[in-house]
């Protein structure tokens, strides 16, 4: 019986199939036609194949061609950097910005009129979001790697190591990396003055604006710590947001801040431009071990800014 219901039903789906493709035909003749009537504009069939002349079906070739050139291009970079898996591509952003809140436990005194500080974006998308601080290795593989991977981040960083070479942060703008301020001596911001904290997170914005032309709207404090007179502030330095971190990549190991030692979804990620001098490793090497992790539990690396 259960042969004979299934026969009907392929039955069922050719009679169906058949209908939808005598009424696709009858619309196409419909129009050949009257392109035809018109004169010499009519659409003729190639030999064995129709060729795509309507825009929107020309429109949604085209997509599918770059979405397939732009897949193999990454799926080559993966094995040319030696990745174990190739990255997956970030979904689309939400049109919609998530509303940002201070995380509990990180407010400060009239926290509500101060930049929210956070450690993860709100959202379901499994997405993750890498930032890197300071300044101090300038690797060109890094800025190479990223945009042949095609991985989005988000750089902090601090005058006094980006000063000796300020073309490298200039070209990793170039590439589509947002600067953004992490003061400009990497001091301990809580034991500074409201008046010194201001000149470190002020004096950055001058630094960041007059060598790459825009005054950044994030702010990142050394070593993740502040108090009430840094966010006061940040605010008056045109400051938007504090993005802090929920995990941490080095070029040898991943480490968590919450109790379950995972990733989750808006997760934002810290690493540091550092080299063999500081670490186990090269940041390529930390980009492998990021990537590793990442693809490997299902996630997407996506632009931070898209999500602010």
């Amino acid at each position: 019986m259960q042969l004979v219901r299934q026969k009907e039903e392929s039955a069922a789906r050719r009679k169906n199939q058949t209908r939808a493709v005598v009424a696709v035909l009858t619309v196409t003749a419909i129009a050949s036609g009257c392109a035809s009537a018109g004169g010499s504009d009519a659409v003729k069939p190639a030999h064995g194949q129709q060729p795509l002349k309507a825009p929107p079906a020309r429109a949604l070739d085209s997509y599918a061609h770059q979405l397939a050139v732009t897949q193999a291009a990454r799926v080559a970079a993966a094995k040319r950097w030696r990745l174990a898996k190739t990255p997956l591509a970030a979904p689309a952003p939400p049109r919609k910005k998530p509303r940002l809140k201070t995380r509990k436990g990180f407010e400060v005194k009239g926290q509500a009129k101060l930049p929210p500080v956070f450690t993860t974006i709100p959202t379901k998308q499994k997405v993750v979001f890498l930032t890197i601080d300071d300044g101090a290795e300038k690797d060109p593989a890094l800025l190479r790697m990223m945009s042949d991977l095609r991985i989005p981040y988000t750089a902090f960083l601090s005058d006094y190591l980006v000063k000796e070479d300020y073309a490298y942060f200039k070209k990793m703008q170039s590439r589509g990396v947002t600067l953004n301020n992490h003061t400009l001596n990497h001091r301990y911001m809580p034991g500074l003055s409201y008046k010194s904290q201001r000149r470190e997170i002020c004096g950055m914005q001058d630094t960041i604006e007059k060598r790459y032309g825009k005054r950044p709207e994030l702010f990142r404090p050394p070593y993740g710590n502040y108090n009430d007179d840094t966010l006061r502030a940040a605010k008056s330095c045109g400051i938007k947001a504090v993005p802090l971190w929920n995990a941490e990549v080095f070029a040898d190991r991943m480490e968590y801040r919450e109790w379950d030692r995972d990733l989750h979804p808006g997760d934002i990620i810290l690493t540091h431009f550092r080299g063999r001098e500081d670490w186990k490793g090269t940041m390529p090497d930390m980009v492998r071990r990021l990537m590793k992790t990442v693809t490997g539990k299902g996630y997407a690396v996506a632009r931070l800014e898209d999500y602010l």
